[in-house]
């Protein structure tokens, strides 16, 4: 499978984005580095087609390690009312890998016993006293 890249040059608050793969080449503008990223996936799927996954390479600066930088920066620093309607389709997502997640571990978790409704496999408590370790090892030597 072939590469795509996705190239980003900003222009004050304003992002350029080129796609570039398969042959083809795609130019979008968005506003802020996070519309620049969805609108960057969303060319990549005009120029892929739905349901393909390609490898998709995004550079700022020619750098795949700049644009995450400014990547995630702008979207740990964002304010609550920055939220979008790409949110709405994150949290669906969030939602489904949840559900999964929530199956997985309902498959890899120990079965209770019906008649006492304790976990089949013990448990060890341990000591909440900091100072009981260190005396142990003290008496052991």
């Amino acid at each position: 499978m072939q590469t795509i890249t996705v190239n980003y040059v900003q222009r004050d608050e304003d992002w350029t984005v080129t796609v570039s793969g398969l042959g083809k080449t795609l130019n979008g503008e968005a506003s802020g580095i996070i519309a620049a990223r969805d609108r960057a996936d969303q060319l990549v799927e005009q120029l892929t087609g739905e349901g393909a996954s390609p490898t998709v390479v995004h550079l700022l600066n020619g750098s795949a390690y700049e644009f995450t930088s400014t990547y995630m920066t702008a979207r740990l620093t964002r304010s609550p009312e920055d939220t979008s309607a790409t949110d709405v389709s994150d949290e669906s997502t969030d939602d489904s890998a949840k559900a999964d997640a929530d199956a997985q571990a309902e498959e890899t978790a120990p079965q209770r016993d019906e008649t006492n409704s304790t976990p089949a496999v013990p448990r060890k408590t341990l000591s909440h006293e900091p100072d009981s370790a260190p005396q142990r090892l003290a008496h052991a030597g």
